[in-house]
């Protein structure tokens, strides 16, 4: 299995941040040449590929952490993202409702994502809270994982244990997707929610 980042904005640094700490190799991509962010990269550790955003999105899971505006552009550089999971980091506060088709946010980034299983997921820390060790006080840092699709739900969740996080599973996009989801002028009942699960 591997993995990629798709944006290396602060959410895609504290993500890459969060796979470097767990020893987990990851690429890292923008639409900008490689050598333009191979520094920041490099700072974090030696496990943090980057790559050009044609060769990263042949990972077989891939954090999506652009601007929501962006999420099409990305969807595009593949004629099919068959069998791929995508985990949906983005945000569409400030996109107005009727925009969205009165849809929840991840709903529509799925439709651009032909054959590809979405999990919206790690979307709803702010980047620093989410950049720091998930170890806390002797728990772990919750997350939030909204999917239609129970097998992915079920790989990002295991993912984000080795990672060092506490997932909890909301269901499906319609219902948990949209308590985890900025839209229009509003965010979700559990947006910027810094929890913290003891075993």
């Amino acid at each position: 299995m591997n993995y990629a980042i798709i944006g290396f904005g602060k959410i895609g640094q504290a993500l890459a941040k969060a796979f470097a700490r767990s020893g987990i190799d990851v690429s890292v991509a923008t639409t900008r040449d490689p050598e333009s962010f191979a520094s920041a990269a490099a700072a974090i550790g030696p496990g943090v590929i980057p790559k050009t955003l044609a060769e990263a999105v042949n990972a077989d899971i891939v954090f999506l952490a652009v601007r929501f505006e962006a999420h099409g552009d990305v969807a595009k550089a593949l004629p099919t993202w068959k069998g791929k999971i995508i985990v949906d980091v983005t945000n569409a506060y400030g996109v107005p409702p009727e925009q969205l088709g009165g849809q929840p946010s991840a709903k529509v980034v799925a439709q651009a994502f032909t054959g590809g299983r979405l999990v919206k997921g790690f979307n709803h820390l702010g980047a620093t809270v989410l950049g720091q060790d998930p170890a806390v006080h002797g728990g772990r840092r919750v997350v939030f994982l909204a999917s239609d699709d129970d097998g992915a739900a079920a790989e990002i969740g295991a993912l984000a244990e080795n990672l060092g996080f506490s997932p909890i599973e909301l269901g499906g996009l319609s219902e948990g997707g949209l308590l985890v989801q900025g839209r229009g002028n509003s965010w979700g009942h559990l947006i910027f929610k810094d929890l913290v699960k003891f075993a």
